[in-house]
């Protein structure tokens, strides 16, 4: 494989490296006359409105996000109004702010920085009331538009080496970076960003597919340049991340005959803004962990990973949960309308039962193309508890397998977690932050670069369940940031050879204490 050519990986991952010394020496500002447009606009295609009517599942949002990936029984086709509620409760505008530079409009999913890179087409046969064809969703107009008409799933199943779940879904959803958003905030390490931020709104989109009855399956294999062309892409500053099949039908996807060549767009978009910056480690990095032939994917995607669960060395506390009729039941189309990303902890105790429910609910298995489904596979959670009534301060590894919290070091670590966190307040003043962690070099070498993606996108999918758990029980989180290298120290021995992903906090909203 190509993709196993793996410096390139450990070339970006350590040029992103936050440090103490690189956050204090970093020249870059804001240029906010040169701030990209939060929308990607198709001025000569027209939109296509969709119902705003939006069909209420009513379904608990601890369950939503639970339940396992659904198995097909017969034609279990979207209808519109599902899909434009998936399309919504995912990736729509929930609510807007203005402030003295202008408009921010917030999403369903949480994004860091609120810069909002993902772009999202949709690629479906005919469905009841919608033309089969390729679209682009446009989240400020809540519409699509209409790039090309006619079924053209075939070609994604071509691009996906024949993936099962693909061939037979109705509605296949694409999901894309465009890298000016994020990058004219974080510069290289937005390409970390961009996973983080898909893996958020696929929380959103597979806990609303099992709201609405439907299965759904995250996909990462496939030929970059194939689903490029379908969308009408350049593959150097937008970028494809990952597909989501929607749905099942028992009617497979027509096969492109080799006479039917797909023809270019040639669809004007406009600027994002006045001039842009490149980032070539971007690019380098996406290239090299890009699929050139089928064949590749299906090397890929036949590696299993087999964890290997730590030593025991520290005290266990299982999980303790509350009787499942004490249990929140807010529908999860309310909770994602509330969710925000909060601002400030009030230095309170959560109970233990609260984080149970949060770790249990969020670390239940996805469906994908390159994992089994049994636990998360990529990511480890590491801990420090500030201040969980029935656990004592300390840091603590999640034994996923043995639901347990297993402690490392006793003691209030707040400050550190402070400190870790770039140091920013959240990270001490939240009950509990939590740390996704990866064994890269094991990664890499079972999965190539592609690996890097993987665990991306992983760590932001939990992250976003974690999110819809904490709101659903009326707590706050917010994602950050972390100094990647302290981070491993801290959490050393146990943590020696594995690398910081992503970084969460969770806790009681509220003012910050004086003191």
């Amino acid at each position: 494989m190509t993709n196993q050519e793996m410096t390139s990986t450990w070339k970006y991952h350590n040029l992103t490296k936050h440090s103490y010394s690189s956050i204090r020496t970093n020249p870059h500002y804001l240029d906010w006359a040169n701030q990209p447009s939060p929308f990607k606009v198709y001025p000569d295609v027209e939109p296509i409105p969709l119902p705003r009517e939006f069909l209420q599942s009513n379904m608990p949002t601890l369950e939503a996000i639970a339940l396992p990936n659904l198995e097909p029984t017969g034609e279990m086709k979207p209808s519109l109004d599902q899909l434009a509620s998936i399309l919504f409760y995912s990736a729509g505008i929930t609510r807007k702010k203005t402030y003295p530079g202008g408009e921010v409009y917030f999403r369903a999913a949480a994004c860091a920085g609120a810069r909002y890179p993902t772009e999202l087409y949709v690629v479906c046969g005919a469905l009841d009331g919608l033309p089969a064809g390729v679209y682009h969703f446009s989240p400020g107009e809540f519409a699509l538009r209409c790039l090309r008409l006619g079924d053209w799933r075939s070609v994604v199943v071509r691009a996906t080496g024949a993936e099962p779940r693909i061939a037979s879904s109705p509605v296949t959803l694409v999901y894309t970076a465009l890298s000016w958003r994020s990058t004219w905030k974080y510069r290289d390490r937005a390409y970390r960003y961009h996973f983080w931020d898909n893996g958020m709104i696929l929380a959103n989109a597979l806990a609303m597919a099992v709201a609405h009855g439907l299965p759904a399956q995250l996909v990462m294999g496939f030929v970059e340049a194939e689903i490029n062309q379908l969308i009408g892409i350049d593959g150097q500053q937008e970028l494809a991340l990952s597909l989501l099949a929607l749905g099942y039908t028992p009617e497979p996807a027509p096969l492109l005959t080799t006479s039917e060549a797909l023809p270019d767009l040639q669809l004007e978009t406009l600027p994002l803004s006045p001039s842009q910056m490149d980032y070539p480690s971007i690019r380098e990095l996406h290239a090299a962990s890009s699929f050139t032939r089928a064949s590749e994917i299906t090397e890929w995607r036949s590696v299993r990973i087999e964890r290997q669960s730590p030593e025991t060395t520290g005290q266990f506390f299982p999980l303790s949960f509350p009787p499942e009729y004490q249990l929140a039941s807010e529908p999860i189309e309310e909770v994602i309308r509330r969710r925000a990303s909060t601002r400030r902890f009030a230095r309170k105790a959560m109970p233990f039962a609260d984080l149970s429910v949060i770790l249990d609910r969020s670390s239940r298995p996805i469906a994908t193309d390159f994992m089994k489904q049994s636990v998360f596979e990529l990511n480890d959670i590491y801990l420090i508890v500030n201040r969980v009534d029935g656990l004592m301060p300390g840091a603590y590894f999640f034994r996923q397998e043995e639901a347990a919290l297993e402690l490392l070091k006793e003691g209030d670590f707040s400050r550190e977690a402070r400190y870790l966190t770039l140091e920013q307040d959240l990270g001490g003043d939240a009950s509990v932050t939590l740390f996704f962690m990866a064994d890269m070099k094991s990664l890499l070498d079972k999965l190539g670069n592609r690996g890097y993606r993987a665990a991306q996108i992983e760590a932001g999918i939990i992250g976003g369940k974690m999110y819809l758990a904490a709101y659903a029980m009326k707590r706050g989180a917010t994602g950050l940031t972390f100094y990647d290298d302290d981070v491993t120290e801290f959490f050393s021995p146990h943590a020696a050879d594995k690398s910081c992903i992503f970084v969460t906090s969770i806790g009681i909203p509220g003012k910050r204490p004086l003191y």
